[in-house]
């Protein structure tokens, strides 16, 4: 192979959005890394002559963050501190026309599903023996593990079907080599996505396919924890559940965004499933997976979304009590069944009702932590920070959920990515305290 001048094969990787960007993006290193770049990942203080910005394109706020961010590196190239400028991503995928015209700086853009061009426009080969391989950006200990691409899901109010495409399943054999592969590489914890887990395997095999998949995953040597994000509730592969109450290395946690708790949004959003089937599918789970934290997410100020909607979603949260929750503002996006819908709900109502969940949330939270007070737990640590080791029990995900601090005294001694057992001391709404047993 060629070998390239050193000025000229350095690459800044940004990645925006969610973590099946993150993937995306190790996939992208790992082929550049294969084909003898020199590769970063966020680089704050980068030589790199060229940057590649994996976007996102999901709702106001992060489009707007993905346009910052390229125009940042436009004024970068444009003083001389940068030689090329490409960008992917979902972004990208959605108004590539538009952005030729209005930031023509960049010098190519392209889709989600374009690495090979992507790599051909770098003059580099795009590897197929490479499949599944990657450079991780996350600590090694864990890894985002991406089972399918796309969806089928009609959701009114959702685009990411036009960013990404069809539900495209990977091979349970492709999927079981990677685990391997990650576990000799140190990782112990699969985080399963996709846009929807549970449809999982209908593409590839005619039938859904999530428990045989979690089975095949467990058995890895070296994977202790299995867990499961993005799963979604209508038809529910409920096998699945029995898989993950059999198997030790798979979490009791499962997110599993609901998006709203009225009938009359449900079918708005076009979600195929009512709010009794809803509740009658989350108290299965947690009756054939006892101990399980469920996780998800909501929708405010959808269009049509009345205060008797908004009560409904309101109560609906309260008598549930999800363990984890979030909640989005609803974000008119074109090209969506919702956007012929008027806008009908103003920004600031929208807020108050978002706000108004999550100060519901922040109680039901703080009582479920001090619950745990007393109990001890296996705990995978993360970082060390402001004196303290941070990890997470098997109930909770990086970055968007609780994380238990244990302070850093001079006997204890824990390396980051090991597993410790850890007895909770004290909780606050959204974190819990404990020393090493």
């Amino acid at each position: 192979m060629k070998v390239r001048n050193q000025t000229t094969n350095k690459v800044n990787v940004i990645t925006l959005g969610c973590s099946k960007n993150i993937v995306d993006s190790e996939v992208l290193m790992g082929q550049l890394q294969a084909n003898d770049f020199d590769v970063t990942h966020e680089a704050e203080k980068s030589d790199a002559n060229i940057v590649i910005i994996n976007t996102c394109g999901f709702i106001d706020n992060a489009k707007q963050e993905s346009i910052d961010t390229i125009l940042r590196y436009a004024d970068e190239k444009a003083a001389g501190r940068l030689d090329k400028l490409y960008v992917t991503g979902c972004l990208s995928q959605r108004y590539k026309d538009e952005l030729e015209v209005e930031i023509p700086q960049v010098d190519a853009y392209f889709g989600t599903l374009e690495l090979p061009q992507m790599l051909k426009v770098l003059n580099a080969d795009y590897k197929h023996e490479l499949i599944g391989e990657r450079l991780l950006t996350t600590p090694r200990h864990y890894a985002y593990f991406k089972i399918a691409e796309g969806c089928n899901r009609p959701c009114s109010f959702c685009a990411i079907p036009l960013m990404r495409g069809k539900h495209v399943d990977r091979p349970i054999e492709d999927l079981v080599k990677e685990a391997k592969r990650l576990a000799a590489q140190g990782t112990k914890e699969l985080i399963l996505i996709a846009q929807d887990l549970t449809y999982y395997g209908l593409q590839a095999y005619g039938e859904r396919k999530l428990a045989d998949l979690l089975r095949n995953l467990s058995d890895v040597a070296g994977i202790d924890w299995i867990r499961l994000q993005y799963a979604y509730p209508s038809q529910f592969p409920l096998d699945a559940l029995d898989v993950m109450a059999e198997r030790e290395n798979i979490c009791k946690y499962l997110d599993m965004p609901l998006q709203h708790g009225s009938d009359n949004m449900l079918k708005s959003m076009r979600r195929g499933i009512t709010k009794r089937r809803t509740i009658e599918l989350v108290d299965t789970i947690r009756q054939r997976v006892p101990g399980i934290a469920l996780r998800t997410t909501l929708i405010s100020g959808h269009p049509g979304e009345t205060e008797q909607d908004f009560r409904e979603m309101y109560d609906f949260v309260e008598q549930t009590r999800f363990e984890r929750l979030g909640i989005f503002t609803y974000s008119h996006e074109e090209n969506t069944h919702s956007h012929t819908l008027v806008d009908d709900v103003p920004a600031e109502l929208k807020q108050e009702r978002a706000d108004a969940i999550m100060e519901l949330q922040q109680g039901i939270s703080m009582e479920l932590n001090e619950a745990r007070v007393g109990e001890t737990y296996k705990v995978l640590f993360d970082r060390k920070e402001s004196g303290h080791f941070v990890g997470r029990t098997e109930f909770d995900s990086p970055e968007v959920d609780n994380e238990v601090l244990v302070p850093v005294e001079r006997d204890t001694f824990v390396r980051l990515g090991d597993f410790a057992n850890v007895k909770i001391t004290a909780a606050t709404d959204f974190d819990l305290y404990g020393k090493l047993v």
